[in-house]
């Protein structure tokens, strides 16, 4: 098939790993992901303390935090725990509620976005209307409001940012799946006498596919950032749980005396987020046809 592709004339197209390996960016988002998915699973093993420990040489004389270096690479907190096992511990808690919430929100968004661009009518008109509804309020409002009512915990922060998080999901597949429904050949397929399951499952989500791939890549960052607002607020994952968002509300006060309590979760939140964007960018690059040819 190759062969005959190249004698025709058209170059034969390039795998989607091999085009990915040739963007820097791209790369440098894998290996910050890996670096923390490692350190995630492994800290049970990697971590020199309990992230809870409170350990009586984790504090100066005068009660203050250790600085990062020595026997503490990223120093202690105001209680005395060792950061650096806080933060492997953290990176957990924010991959899971990442991966799950997001998870949630592809399902829920493409249920209702497959649904109203493939049924239309009143089904359509009435779940684009509640997807608008739940667009007008703002997410972090709305995520503070549902995390307040129910008692936080991972699971149920998780599932609070999914019911938050689904609706720009389910606008792009309902316009996604509206134009595929138009086009000639799915009305070719039912002139041939094919079902609407048959077409749904054989054409339309198929097609769907990249987008969604590209979407679970970049909406897993958006869902680390809530994660760590809401459990810097408050009203997320509580101690003594380790998150990356709860380490900087717990430290905030020592911002000037020790400011790698803040600095350091910090940069983990950005740089997780950051490698997400990089990798969702380049995937949507290289999956989408009009690119190609282009990086």
């Amino acid at each position: 098939m190759a062969d005959a592709t190249a004698q025709a004339g058209r170059p034969v197209p390039e795998g989607v790993l091999a085009r990915l390996l040739r963007r820097k960016l791209a790369l440098f988002g894998f290996a910050v992901i890996l670096l923390v998915v490692g350190g995630a699973v492994l800290a049970p093993w990697i971590a020199p303390y309990a992230p809870d420990e409170q350990l009586f040489e984790g504090l100066t004389i005068e009660g203050a935090p250790m600085a990062p270096g020595g026997q503490f690479l990223m120093g202690t907190d105001l209680l005395g725990r060792d950061l650096f096992s806080r933060i492997l511990y953290g990176a957990r808690t924010s991959l899971i509620i990442g991966v799950v919430a997001n998870g949630v929100a592809l399902v829920i968004g493409t249920l209702v976005g497959v649904t109203a661009g493939f049924v239309r009518g009143w089904t359509g008109a009435v779940l684009m209307r509640f997807t608008d509804l739940m667009m007008a309020f703002p997410a972090l409002l709305l995520a503070i409001c549902l995390a307040a009512i129910f008692q936080p915990s991972l699971w149920i922060v998780a599932m609070v940012i999914a019911l938050v998080n689904w609706v720009q999901t389910a606008r792009v597949i309902y316009t996604e799946t509206t134009s595929l429904a138009e086009r000639e050949f799915i009305a070719a397929e039912r002139t041939l006498g094919a079902g609407p399951v048959r077409i749904l499952f054989r054409h339309i989500l198929p097609h769907l596919v990249p987008t969604l791939i590209v979407w679970g890549t970049l909406g897993i960052s958006v869902t680390v950032l809530l994660e760590a607002t809401l459990s810097y607020l408050g009203v997320g994952v509580q101690p003594p749980t380790p998150s990356w968002g709860n380490i900087i509300f717990e430290n905030q006060t020592y911002f000037q005396a020790a400011p790698w309590l803040v600095f350091i979760p910090g940069a983990a939140i950005l740089m997780l987020a950051l490698a997400f964007n990089l990798v969702g960018d380049a995937l949507r690059d290289v999956l989408d046809p009009t690119q190609r040819g282009q990086g």
